[in-house]
């Protein structure tokens, strides 16, 4: 019998998005949720994945009228990412709800609570066989996080990846961005208008 060892020609593509809440609060909820796209890692898809998060979990968050999001340094969510920055502004805007942005330094993956489930994520389906998106995606949601299963939902947008403003065009975006004295590029706030 023949086996191939590295699958060259895969039939889908699974790009992951994860968001873990950590709410710090009475319960001390920290409910992860996977997100999985279909298209490229984009600050379009993030940002999808996040307006997807906030619609389905808000009513778990009653009452919260500013997000603290605690992010790494990946290039499509960068302070300076104008498309990130505008879709972000979008959202403040249409929940009515301030978001305060905390970038984690280069290298410091290790601070960032949803590494952690991504590899819990790794070591729970080594070796499974995942040969299709619903085998990958249920396989998935049968992890757990603290004995808290998490939620897995699929983006199947197509997203172009480069999208950009033009600098006239990010004028109006960059004004509301609250940015920090001592962390300019690190630590920002946008309040809704």
């Amino acid at each position: 019998m023949k086996a191939v060892d590295h699958d060259m020609s895969p039939d889908a593509l699974l790009v992951p998005l994860g968001i873990l809440e950590l709410n710090r609060g009475m319960q001390a909820i920290q409910q992860p949720m996977f997100i999985f796209g279909h298209s490229k890692e984009t600050s379009d898809f993030i940002a999808d994945g996040l307006e997807l998060w906030w619609t389905e979990r808000k009513t778990f968050h009653l009452g919260v009228k500013r997000l603290h999001i605690e992010l790494d340094n990946g290039p499509e969510i960068a302070s300076s990412r104008t498309q990130f920055m505008k879709r972000l502004v979008e959202f403040v805007d249409h929940h009515r709800i301030a978001v305060e942005l905390a970038y984690l330094p280069p290298y410091h993956s290790k601070y960032n609570p949803i590494e952690r489930c991504w590899g819990i994520l790794e070591r729970h389906w080594n070796g499974t066989l995942l040969h299709s998106v619903e085998t990958a995606l249920r396989w998935a949601g049968t992890m757990t996080w603290r004995t808290i299963h998490p939620l897995i939902r699929e983006i199947t947008t197509t997203y172009d990846r480069g999208v950009r403003l033009t600098k006239t065009a990010f004028h109006p975006i960059a004004e509301r961005l609250t940015r920090s004295e001592i962390l300019p590029k690190w630590c920002l706030t946008i309040q809704p208008v």
